[in-house]
């Protein structure tokens, strides 16, 4: 019987992810404060650090779910540490992520943890393994708009509140885009259990190009403003408005400033 074997080091946080917070707590007080020189980089610091802190607690939360699960061998794999660079290569977890925020402000499921499926038994809880990713993307979005849903915003700085709107954002696409039903998605893995082998075998070769299939058709005028109108009427039920998300994202590209493309409307609102 193969045993594993518990080390201090499988479960003490990283110093990467301690210094990535650390950077969203300097950043966002300096943001708060209008400590910054550049509010604009302040900014893009502040929602790039609080973003990676959340793909690593998506990521850790299968992890641990998988661990209580009966998978073992998640701490030998560093995943329980927080660190980014565990879940996957660094190019997908943290690049490509933050590269779509810029692009579009859409939150791109970032990293993956691989999980021996054989150590668990029971549909429910390979189910409930794949959505406490996107159930932590949910919550985080929560606690993003709890300012604005619970009327708080008194005394809150206005680019401060952009910030936490384009947070939010993030959170809710990442949420929807992970839940889809489509194979390689988190959406699919709570519901694979529960299909026939043969349906799961005909899955089994598209896995690896269900998300690329997904931001394909993103680019789908018709089917990105669908997405986007969603996406909206979500954020607008959780009191924060397009507006307040539109100057988010142009305050977060603050190169713009360079050239003078930033919204001058939103200049105005700060």
């Amino acid at each position: 019987m193969t045993t594993a074997f518990r080390r201090p080091s499988d479960r003490r946080v990283s110093p990467i992810f301690l210094g990535i917070v650390a950077v969203m707590a300097v950043s966002g007080w300096a943001v708060w404060t209008d400590f910054a020189e550049q509010t604009g980089f302040a900014v893009f610091l502040f929602v790039t650090a609080a973003w990676i802190v959340s793909l690593c607690l998506h990521e850790y939360a299968h992890a641990r779910t998988a661990l209580h699960g009966g998978d073992i061998s998640i701490g030998a794999k560093g995943y329980l540490t927080l660190n980014p660079l565990k879940y996957t290569h660094a190019l997908l977890s943290i690049v490509l992520p933050v590269l779509f925020v810029i692009m579009g402000g859409i939150g791109l499921p970032g990293g993956a943890v691989y999980i021996e499926r054989g150590r668990i038994s029971g549909r429910w809880k390979h189910s409930l393994i794949s959505a406490a990713g996107p159930l932590t993307n949910v919550l985080f979005a929560v606690v993003c708009t709890a300012p604005f849903w619970l009327g708080a915003l008194d005394g809150v700085p206005p680019v401060f509140r952009f910030a936490l709107a384009l947070l939010a954002l993030l959170q809710v696409t990442a949420a929807i885009l992970n839940f889809l039903p489509v194979p390689g998605l988190d959406g699919y893995g709570v519901i694979e259990p529960w299909l026939s082998y043969k349906v799961r075998r005909k899955m089994e070769p598209y896995q690896p190009f269900g998300l690329i299939a997904v931001f394909a058709l993103l680019w789908i005028p018709e089917v990105n403003g669908v997405f986007f109108d969603a996406v909206d009427a979500l954020l607008r039920g959780l009191g924060v408005s397009e507006v307040e998300t539109y100057c988010g994202l142009d305050t977060y590209r603050f190169w713009q400033e360079w050239f003078g493309d930033q919204a001058p409307g939103c200049a105005m609102i700060r």
